[in-house]
């Protein structure tokens, strides 16, 4: 099973008709992506689920509907324990971006924290999880994998937020404002918490 974001709602990959309140069920081989997004997004549906009988190709077959992109990021934390957010498109995020053609996707979870924040001697300590978000790029719905990695790192430098990736802030919080930070977040971000 797998669970798509788009914006607040979600898209459940499964192998298994389940009995839920709030979704409708949909065929892999038969669904059009366009219109279940614009359904969730209109509010007709709550959830949709996408049901194809193998398991182990489920995120295969959705990735000939909806191409698969590949990133990488970090929840940083400091010597204070305090956690690395970033502010961009309105919205609290942590950072990540596209792993490059041949690139390693643990350095280019360094690599994107780095160039989004400033943010210097980073240390990776686990991965955490994958996520997975739908998002439009020139009229074109694409899937976002994103690895995200817990790290850490001794900088007390300044932080400064990449402009030219629409990011505004790029900000040390403590532990007892992250509930606050998740309320103006996305979905995924909550799920990593």
């Amino acid at each position: 099973m797998y669970e798509v974001f788009v914006n607040e709602h979600r898209i459940i990959l499964t192998n298994k008709i389940l009995k839920e309140d709030g979704f409708k069920l949909f065929l892999m081989e038969t669904v059009d992506i366009d219109d279940v997004i614009m359904q969730l997004n209109k509010g007709r549906l709550k959830c949709a689920h996408i049901y194809y009988k193998d398991e182990s190709t489920l995120l295969k077959k959705f990735t000939k509907k909806v191409p698969l992109v590949v990133a990488a990021g970090g929840m940083v934390t400091n010597k204070k324990e305090d956690t690395l957010f970033i502010y961009r498109n309105d919205k609290w995020d942590l950072p990540k971006g596209k792993v490059d053609k041949g690139e390693a996707i643990e350095h280019a979870a360094i690599r994107e924290v780095e160039e989004e924040t400033g943010v210097k001697n980073l240390k990776i300590d686990t991965l955490l999880k994958k996520t997975y978000h739908i998002f439009k790029r020139n009229g074109t719905y694409k899937l976002k994998e994103t690895y995200w990695y817990s790290m850490h790192t001794n900088y007390q430098g300044k932080l400064v937020p990449q402009v030219e990736e629409n990011i505004a802030l790029a900000e040390w919080r403590p532990k007892s404002q992250i509930p606050e930070l998740l309320n103006n977040s996305y979905e995924n971000i909550k799920a990593l918490f």
